[in-house]
């Protein structure tokens, strides 16, 4: 059936806008997903990061710059368990005196206490359709056949992002890339509705810091 949403529609059918609607609507439907990101700083440090994902409120990630800085964060609910490096510590603690060297222990806090610009990853993910979209030509990411999709808007003068989209089965996402004037992100979907072992660390690795922000 032409205009079918569940990708057995030929992208030829379709207008880039519809198939980036498409998209984003196959995306939000998942159970679990597999994101790996790396972005690239003109004036600022490189970094890259590792989530599995519900795209709700279960996440682990492993998040690392080029500084040395490491964070692994695991989210279950209201709950964060953190655990950075000393190289993180340092980053973020806004203090000039050396952090505490490198330790075992994940420390538990709750997720409201999460402090803007700290690094720390959401489980969640805004798959929102946005700006001019227009068709690039087919490619293949990991082996599977895909569409470009090329979307700028007037808000971000010079910007523009690169969605590929999986032409055989379920429309997902694969891959987005976007070129800035001060960065540049190369995002990666995988993993899609894969069974998730997302846990606490052990109990004896973990340190209550509720009372404290994070």
């Amino acid at each position: 059936m032409a205009g079918c949403a569940d990708g057995t529609t030929t992208e030829k059918k379709l207008s880039a806008k519809q198939m980036l609607d498409n998209a984003n609507k196959a995306m939000k439907a998942l159970k679990s997903v597999t994101i790996d990101t790396n972005t690239v700083v003109t004036d600022g440090d490189d970094s890259s990061a590792h989530v599995t994902t519900n795209l709700k409120d279960r996440c682990a990630s492993k998040t690392t710059w080029t500084t040395g800085a490491r964070l692994e964060q695991i989210r279950i609910g209201g709950t964060d368990y953190l655990h950075g490096n000393r190289a993180y510590l340092e980053r973020w603690s806004g203090q000039d005196t050396p952090a505490p060297k490198d330790q075992k222990h994940w420390v538990k806090a709750p997720v409201s206490e999460a402090e803007e610009g700290s690094g720390i990853p959401k489980c969640t993910w805004d798959f929102a359709s946005f700006g001019a979209a227009t068709k690039g030509t087919p490619a293949k990411i990991n082996g599977i056949p895909a569409i470009a999709l090329v979307v700028t808007y007037e808000a971000d003068k010079g910007g523009s992002y690169t969605f590929h989209i999986a032409t055989g089965g379920k429309p997902y996402i694969l891959k987005v890339v976007y070129k800035g004037a001060d960065y540049h992100n190369t995002t990666s979907f995988s993993a899609f509705d894969k069974p998730m072992d997302v846990r606490p660390p052990a109990k004896t690795d973990i340190l209550d810091a509720s009372s404290t922000s994070h």
